[in-house]
């Protein structure tokens, strides 16, 4: 089962269940947010009581996605896949031995990557630095948690990353992961997953240039070494999210040494289960 925000013949957001083909706006069922479908004990079950043929639908053709964070901060977890070690530590040497023992320790790495108003939507333009010289997508799986610290639906997240500002020093990480059109997440959120279903979902990630497809790589979530409630328990300690959080939880696939992003690219990321998620890249 999949819930979006969209905009459909006007500015307002609405919420809406997702198919196939067809959105269908769930405000005639008295849902307004994302967020009171994701604080319910049972979401799918609220779901299951709306009388989905009474209420007006859409072709995806017709609507515009926004992303579905509404008033989460974003999170992120890193070196969670063992791609990613080899990827951070060859960007390195400096911080090689960093990444190597964290991959391996009890406490994952997590650091803050966005907050709500910063989240870039489908469709729209995620950024580079101008600052920077080697800058990629990192494809993601994104946990949805609510207030109460339990998982309840995933997404789409790209993760954009300064790589040589990272490699520089450990201690840029901020500069290299938070900045302006940094975090894309959608387009929607599937609900009543369980772990060993999603871990059967794939990644992939596309990157086109000049109307050509310069890169195209993929994995399998199962390739996630830590478990799910692992990250969230992490995620959660000694901290409190009264809207709940958004926890991007690690890239396997990462593009070549020598491949850098440049203005016009798009990016399209696509995970099982969930969908596609496509943005095109500025400078910032």
């Amino acid at each position: 089962m999949k819930i979006a925000r969209f905009k459909a013949n006007s500015e307002t957001i609405r919420i809406g269940m997702v198919s196939d083909d067809r959105v269908t706006d769930l405000t005639g069922a008295g849902i307004e947010s994302l967020q009171q479908i994701l604080e319910q004990e049972d979401p799918k079950s609220l779901l299951s009581r709306a009388d989905l043929p009474s209420l007006e639908s859409f072709s995806k053709s017709e609507v515009t996605f926004v992303t579905p964070v509404e008033n989460q901060e974003v999170w992120a977890a890193g070196v969670t896949y063992l791609r990613s070690k080899a990827a951070r530590m060859g960007e390195s040497e400096f911080s090689e031995d960093a990444y190597d023992k964290v991959y391996e320790a009890l406490r994952p790495e997590l650091f803050f990557k966005s907050m709500p108003g910063k989240v870039v939507s489908p469709g729209e333009s995620v950024g580079i630095r101008k600052d920077a010289r080697w800058n990629v997508p990192e494809p993601e799986l994104a946990f949805f948690i609510n207030s109460k610290g339990t998982l309840v639906g995933y997404s789409i997240g790209n993760d954009m990353s300064s790589r040589d500002i990272e490699g520089e020093n450990l201690l840029y990480l901020p500069q290299a992961k938070v900045y302006d059109r940094s975090c894309a997440l959608g387009p929607c959120i599937s609900i009543g997953n369980s772990e060993l279903e999603v871990r059967d979902w794939s990644i992939r990630v596309q990157i086109r240039r000049n109307g050509d497809w310069v890169f195209d790589g993929n994995t399998k979530i199962d390739q996630l070494k830590r478990s799910f409630q692992e990250l969230v328990d992490y995620v959660c300690r000694s901290q409190s999210f009264p809207s709940g959080v958004v926890l991007l939880t690690g890239t396997g696939v990462v593009p070549p040494d020598d491949f850098t992003l440049i203005p016009g690219d798009l990016i399209r990321i696509e995970i099982t289960g969930i969908g596609q998620l496509e943005n095109t890249v500025v400078e910032v």
